[in-house]
């Protein structure tokens, strides 16, 4: 997905940096373009080795609030993950906010085999799909196994709060703050949505202790090879949150095999209502930070208008 913001390198820059940080020599380079916000490329060296280098938006004055620190977060997620060493995470190698390199800030890590599960999924029958999605439960329940003292975003420069319900209702209002500032309109007033979302946010109070979440583990952040997962990837929207705001518990997923391998599934009331919340502020995000990101894909911003709309409709039914 293309946005306007994405910083480029040039083949000069991507070769001091691999002189200068890695003491290698760069042989080829060449832009991944999946992910939707940091701009990433795969750069192979003559030693023989692959490396991915990922730099964040030179220009950080139209970022959405959730998107403060987002390479920062990465970096101290992935290191912090990759001391589970039964986990399939890349290992960061290098981390330069210097910018005498480059125009921003950059890290490199290592480069994981496989494609993303969204671009081969349909070549497996439904048995691989569910076994697939097994070993993704088992994996994201060992990475909510990690736990902290505090709620909120996870990066260090960012504010926490002792309860679940103050860290997630601040989430909430940064992502409306951002959509009425970039002019989004739907079907319901932000007024009347944030009254009917604070009526409904004392189940949140059910949430007593923190847990690592990668909140964006969906598809195209897991890698697959020959049926297996070889890699799970882009940890820069981690919070300290409720693992049930793990994207395989949400509208789009919910899978038995994921819930199998998880070994756990949504029954309680709380668990329901908390789950509704999290799917809104989901939908919100994906429609307004279309705005922000000046994504040139007119198909996927009409999606998310009619997602978001589809998805008021549930949590005001509900």
């Amino acid at each position: 997905m293309e946005s306007k913001y994405k910083t480029k390198l040039t083949s000069e820059q991507l070769e001091r940096i691999a002189t200068q940080i890695l003491n290698r020599e760069l042989s080829e380079y060449q832009e991944m373009n999946e992910g939707w916000a940091n701009q990433a490329y795969r750069i192979g060296l003559k030693d023989g080795q692959t490396v991915v280098l990922k730099i964040a938006p030179t220009d950080k004055s139209n970022l959405m609030r959730c998107e403060q620190e987002l390479m920062n977060t990465e970096v101290e997620a992935l290191r912090l993950v990759s001391e589970l060493t039964d986990l399939p995470v890349p290992r960061v190698l290098a981390y330069d906010d210097s910018l005498t390199l480059a125009p921003s800030e950059y890290f490199i890590m290592e480069h994981m085999t496989g494609k993303p599960y969204n671009q081969v999924k349909e070549h497996y029958s439904i048995d691989e799909q569910e076994a697939i999605e097994e070993e993704l439960g088992r994996y994201n329940r060992r990475i909510n196994e990690i736990t902290g003292e505090q709620f909120g975003y996870f990066s260090s420069g960012r504010q926490r709060y002792s309860t679940w319900k103050e860290a997630f209702l601040q989430l909430m209002e940064d992502v409306l703050i951002d959509g009425q500032k970039a002019g989004i309109k739907f079907s319901m007033p932000y007024e009347e949505l944030e009254h009917l979302i604070l009526a409904r946010a004392d189940v949140l109070n059910d949430v007593l202790e923190p847990a690592f979440i990668s909140w964006d583990l969906w598809d195209g952040n897991v890698l697959v090879e020959k049926g297996r997962i070889t890699a799970i990837i882009d940890f820069e929207r981690s919070l300290w949150a409720d693992p049930l705001m793990e994207h395989y518990f949400s509208h789009f997923n919910y899978t038995p095999g994921f819930l199998k391998g998880y070994g756990r599934s949504i029954t309680t009331p709380s668990e329901r209502s908390r789950r509704g919340l999290y799917d809104l502020y989901f939908d919100l995000l994906l429609r307004i930070e279309c705005a922000y990101r000046q994504f040139d894909d007119h198909k996927h911003i009409q999606w998310t208008i009619h997602n978001l709309e589809e998805s008021i409709e549930r949590f005001r039914l509900g």
